[in-house]
């Protein structure tokens, strides 16, 4: 007699659940079947499961956690194994630009995950912290994120300041909220804004067709506005861009210098297509740019008072090697 709902009778592969589908549980969502099958996980969790593609109908993986079960299906459930509640201390080196008993100022460096998330569990700038600054460390501002004020995405470099002491992420925390601070970017861009200073203002939201992209958004969106100016351009068709933020929203820059036509050169989110000015590049030019593997932007400068000692803190870095690489390409390019 097959299982039924109520008492299914799910089997362990390995690392892998399976359960096969009853005639009751046809045309059924799959989530909720699942969830009823697997009563360990819960339907959200059931549900990011199919969206990480770890779940199988059959042979053919689930995308959609809506499709309707087939009686007689084998459904499969591949969870990654269990994570430590807490990150590890890992040795892993970053560039220390100052450093007291309460805060640090690092260069982050591009391909570095700031703290642990799916898929990046370690190796992230928490592990080094954690084993840089001793066991204390953890509990500041929450165990997943201990002492992070502010971020940057995987693949942005720059100046970040990070607190190591309770007190000290309140502090900081007031500075972002207020931004009474100086932070500026340096983003290099397709196109030529015009005019060559401004402000770009939009709503940041979700995008609805895409939920790992973010989007300007006529409602629904958190106000957003980044002021810029042009510091070189190359072709009429590349741009290098000061850009400071008025506000704080996940992607901003990147999100609103796309809107604006200029997506950042490399931006694997929000450059879907080859852009027009592309064409005005020299071909051996053009091919790098293109070939570039992460969105071209840096944290340059970041400057604020001291929370404790009442001193002026100003830092600033160059962009990296591949960044800087692509300066002198281009500037070679032109005085060619």
């Amino acid at each position: 007699m097959p299982p039924s709902l109520s008492q299914p009778v799910p089997e362990r592969e390995a690392e892998h659940l399976t359960i096969l589908a009853p005639p009751e549980a046809a045309g059924q969502r799959v989530d909720r079947f699942l969830a009823a099958a697997f009563p360990a996980f819960s339907r959200a969790r059931i549900q990011a499961l199919i969206a990480a593609g770890a779940a199988r109908g059959g042979d053919a993986v689930l995308h959609d956690a809506a499709v309707p079960v087939r009686a007689g299906q084998r459904y499969t459930l591949a969870p990654p194994p269990p994570t430590p509640a807490r990150p590890e201390p890992q040795a892993i080196p970053f560039p220390i630009l100052f450093e007291d008993e309460e805060l640090l100022v690092l260069d982050k460096p591009a391909g570095l995950v700031v703290h642990p998330a799916p898929g990046n569990q370690d190796g992230t700038l928490v592990n080094a912290l954690l084993a840089h600054c001793g066991a204390d460390f953890a509990g500041i501002g929450g165990e997943r994120r201990p002492g992070i004020v502010h971020r940057l995405d995987k693949d942005t470099s720059g100046v970040m300041v990070v607190a190591k002491t309770a007190w000290m992420m309140a502090r900081l925390g007031e500075i972002f909220a207020t931004r009474a601070l100086e932070r500026a970017y340096l983003a290099l861009a397709w196109g030529l804004p015009a005019p060559a200073a401004g402000s770009i203002a939009g709503a940041i939201g979700r995008d609805p067709r895409d939920r790992k992209r973010m989007a300007v958004r006529a409602t629904g969106g958190k106000p957003a506005l980044t002021h810029y100016r042009l510091r070189e351009s190359w072709f009429a068709a590349v741009s290098l861009l000061e850009c400071r933020l008025a506000t704080g929203r996940t992607h901003q820059i990147r999100v609103h210098l796309a809107a604006s036509g200029h997506p950042l050169i490399g931006d694997p989110l929000y450059l879907r297509r080859v852009p027009g000015a592309a064409k005005a590049v020299p071909a051996a030019i053009r091919g790098r740019l293109l070939d570039f593997p992460r969105q071209a932007l840096h944290a340059a400068e970041l400057g604020f008072i001291h929370p404790r000692s009442g001193a002026k803190l100003a830092f600033s870095t160059p962009p990296p090697a591949d960044f800087a690489a692509l300066l002198r390409l281009l500037a070679a390019g032109r005085n060619s």
